[in-house]
């Protein structure tokens, strides 16, 4: 029988915080306190470090892949100016623009292992790229840590048991319950669901994610239409006809990049925003400035469930603080969830080195580097990361909030005051938790989880 519980007991449950002291939470145990200034154990060598910094430099996809690259550029510029890590070695940065295709990008990750020699390789933002890439860092055995690419199809079937790949934004089941959670209480009447997501992994999983959560929540709730344009579309004219036609209470998207940005522009021209509540995984996943000021307001866009650089507000978390300053002062702009990992990869990367060469003395190999990177919890301006030692998947609390026009901004951003955050282990499936093709065929261990155990509200 289906556990029954009302709705606002099982949002309370959840641990939903709302507005501007919804901050970034403290973790059960927090990380150590840097050492700083303690001289390297034993040799180090000073030969570069080769990095591999894969992301979309060209397209659509550009809006989001552009932020990644300044944002380990920004990590590099500053690790190097204090002699390179640990005192020695310094960053050497390798770019492939991602927008060549997932088997182009597979050639290039053996090419940059096999003859650039890369130590280290990291970036990647589709979910149709990790998948096929994982595989090829493990059998490599480059170290890898995604910035993006987040399907939990990397994990679930691809990688199941990861050594070199590890992966730092939020899962990407995180999006999809993260949205459903958001509507739903915010909109709880909605129940005629119409649906635009990109036609491809992420949109799939945005899709099952939304509706197996917001369904537990919002009994009667159904989809009314389906639209699923190709990524690099540029006219979504039918897609937006055939949505409004549906009439329906609430308009799902995980429509992104680029792509978002036309999907918006088009539907004011349509009014597709007037008559029906609007809800995104990924709308304000951009860099900041692609948004105009003609956005629609009091919208959920979200940011991939990850980091917005206005929350929190003042310097209630002095991470995220320096470093907007930082970010702005080398970029001027500001920064996006993108920058954000790409920035503190690097930095965790090299936390990792130092931690390792106390304990073993020299340059660490990779064996004793992951062996620091695995369960490592890790201050960044999104909040604590932790990335779970049983499948090398970083976690933070998960983050959307509501579209608004201030006169501080030339574009629209996140409300800082009514943001909504949610404690990443409510929404995500424990450790051992069965994956897809063993005891169930569900889309993902996530989508089974909720499926199993997350309980059925009275109508």
């Amino acid at each position: 029988m289906t556990q029954q519980l009302n709705r606002r007991n099982f949002l309370n449950s959840l641990g939903i915080m709302v507005g501007a002291t919804a901050a970034t939470s403290v973790p059960a145990m927090a990380p150590a306190a840097a050492e700083v200034g303690r001289p390297p154990k034993g040799n180090i060598p000073s030969t570069p470090l080769k990095f591999g910094h894969m992301t979309f430099l060209t397209g659509p996809g550009a809006v989001l892949g552009e932020p990644s690259l300044k944002g380990h550029l920004l990590a590099a510029e500053e690790i190097n100016a204090q002699g390179g890590i640990l005192g020695k070695r310094k960053i050497e940065t390798i770019t492939a623009d991602e927008n060549a295709g997932t088997d182009a990008n597979v050639k290039e990750l053996r090419r940059m292992k096999l003859s650039e020699k890369i130590d280290m390789f990291t970036g990647v933002i589709s979910s149709g790229n990790t998948p096929a890439l994982g595989p090829v860092a493990e059998e490599l055995g480059v170290l890898t840590i995604f910035v993006d690419g987040c399907t939990d199809f990397l994990w679930d079937k691809a990688v199941p048991n990861p050594k070199f790949a590890f992966r730092i934004t939020n899962i990407q089941s995180a999006d999809g319950v993260t949205c459903a959670v958001a509507a739903a209480q915010t909109w709880p009447t909605a129940k005629k669901i119409a649906h635009i997501h990109p036609d491809y992994s992420y949109g799939r999983n945005a899709f099952d994610h939304f509706m197996i959560a917001y369904k537990k929540m919002v009994p009667g709730a159904e989809v009314v239409s389906e639209a699923w344009p190709k990524l690099g579309t540029t006219d979504f004219t039918a897609h937006i006809t055939k949505t409004m036609s549906s009439n329906p209470d609430l308009i799902m998207s995980s429509v992104w990049g680029g792509d978002y940005v036309a999907l918006y522009k088009q539907a004011l021209r349509y009014g597709m925003f007037n008559n029906a509540k609007f809800a995104s995984t990924i709308a304000f996943g951009v860099a900041p400035h692609a948004i105009g000021k003609d956005h629609p307001e009091g919208v959920i866009a979200g940011v991939h469930s990850n980091y917005y650089f206005t929350f929190p507000p003042g310097n209630r978390w002095p991470a995220n603080k320096t470093f907007v300053e930082k970010y702005f002062k080398r970029w001027n702009e500001y920064p996006n969830f993108q920058s954000d990992g790409a920035y503190h990869t690097l930095h965790m990367y090299r936390t990792a080195v130092e931690k390792a060469n106390r304990l073993v003395g020299g340059w660490p190999d990779e064996e004793a580097i992951i062996s620091q990177l695995e369960g490592m919890y890790f201050e960044t301006a999104a909040g604590y990361l932790y990335i779970r030692p049983d499948n090398h998947q970083g976690y933070k609390d998960a983050v959307t909030g509501f579209s608004k026009n201030v006169a501080e901004y030339p574009f629209q951003i996140l409300d800082p005051g009514r943001m909504i955050t949610i404690p990443i282990r409510n929404i995500t499936a424990p450790p051992n938790w069965p994956k897809p093709g063993t005891s169930h065929n569900d889309p993902t261990s996530t989508y089974n989880w909720i499926k199993e155990t997350w309980p059925q509200e009275v109508a």
